[in-house]
């Protein structure tokens, strides 16, 4: 992954010419690989996924930690998806927190934003579950980026040991990415 963890979810919160919050993972680390990536009007915050249980419609109350996630979805105007990949697919993680914020009443927590998706992971780099999550994101109406996309082979030395990003190429294709879901996202909210 780019953010390695077991998923993360960016998401972006300002006006036609206000800032842009990105969240990540807290258990990422590499998510210093954002700061400095997208324009002078985007800044960073973190989200936890680790604690998120499995979606229940059974539930009468929602835990505190969807609660949590949730408002900072709700606050956002894009979502960068740092996607990892399981069995050709994307994280359940990921997943999960994309079942329990569609389940707003019109699906009105998420429907509309913008996103992009970036990731890293064996041989094709996340090819696969960056696809498959394009699929969920069309259900979710969400208005994706189609480029620059950033697929990452995790193991051929684009990553230290501590799993911060190095290579110079893929750090290039995430500030593209993040300024052109800046410009995307300026656009859309028109």
């Amino acid at each position: 992954e780019i953010v390695r963890g077991p998923s993360s979810v960016a998401y972006g919160n300002g006006a036609m010419g206000g800032v842009i919050h990105l969240l990540l993972d807290t258990a990422t680390p590499t998510a210093g690989a954002f700061h400095g990536a997208a324009d002078a009007r985007a800044s960073f915050a973190s989200a936890d996924l680790g604690d998120i249980p499995f979606y229940n419609a059974d539930l009468t109350a929602k835990p505190a930690s969807v609660v949590r996630v949730l408002a900072q979805m709700g606050a956002a105007d894009a979502f960068v998806f740092a996607c990892p990949e399981y069995n050709y697919s994307l994280a359940p993680a990921l997943k999960n927190i994309l079942d329990w914020a569609s389940r707003k009443p019109e699906n009105a927590l998420i429907s509309g934003k913008t996103a992009s998706i970036m990731g890293a992971g064996g041989g094709m780099g996340t090819s696969r579950s960056q696809y498959h999550l394009r699929q969920v994101c069309v259900f979710l109406n969400l208005h994706l980026l189609n480029r620059p996309e950033v697929f990452s082979n995790a193991f051929a030395g684009a990553f230290d040991a501590d799993g911060n990003l190095t290579d110079a190429k893929i750090a290039t294709l995430v500030g593209e990415q993040m300024h052109a879901l800046a410009h995307w996202t300026r656009r859309i909210k028109g």
